[in-house]
């Protein structure tokens, strides 16, 4: 199975969608996918921004934004304890941070 160039090693998900966006990270390397792929990347990253690609569809970019606010960092991997605010998603740790 072909997945996006998004989609990390060990996530086991499949591709949702064609290549829309690129995902950069803070020192501006990137990868391309799919939406969810790159919503999953995104949430994984300190200082990650998404671009969508000039074929997208309108919002692309936005929909990987808003996503990603609401995915815990790495979310594949089940067997480690989410305890300290880095470990949740952003949504969740801005709740802790303003009860």
């Amino acid at each position: 199975m072909t997945r996006c160039p998004a989609a990390h090693p060990e996530d086991p998900t499949t591709c949702r969608g064609p290549v829309a966006v690129t995902v950069l990270d803070a020192g501006d390397d990137g990868a391309s996918g799919c939406e969810h792929h790159a919503a999953r990347l995104l949430a994984s990253l300190e200082g990650g921004r998404v671009y969508a690609l000039p074929d997208a569809l309108p919002g692309a970019a936005l929909r990987v934004f808003t996503a990603a606010h609401g995915i815990r960092p790495f979310p594949w991997d089940t067997t480690s304890p989410r305890t300290r605010a880095d470990q949740l998603s952003r949504a969740e740790a801005r709740a802790l941070r303003n009860p």
